[in-house]
């Protein structure tokens, strides 16, 4: 499990959400880097039918929501993101249960 992954089982496991600069200023200082891993999770979850993780990442000025990119990459992979907020919140939801 890289270090990001485990940041975000930590989140999941404890309900919380993390601004995409957290894991740039504590695991990788390139916001490509961190945003190609995020992407990266959010593919290998939607592939394996889990909730995605990235979910547990929020934009700075996004109410609390992903950015604008996440929802893009989510959707590219298939999944449905027609109402971004309840699939964040269903999301959010399964990644505080067990994983599948």
């Amino acid at each position: 499990m890289s270090p990001l992954e485990a940041r975000l089982a930590d989140l999941a496991a404890a309900g919380q959400t993390m601004t995409y600069g957290a894991p740039a200023r504590d695991l990788d200082p390139r916001m490509a880097a961190v945003t190609a891993a995020l992407e990266a999770t959010l593919a290998q979850d939607a592939a394996a039918g889990r909730p995605v993780r990235a979910a547990r990442c929020e934009g700075k000025l996004s109410q609390g929501q992903p950015a604008a990119g996440f929802f893009q990459t989510a959707a590219a992979l298939g999944l449905d993101v027609g109402d971004p907020v309840a699939f964040v919140a269903d999301q959010r939801a399964r990644l505080s249960g067990p994983l599948e």
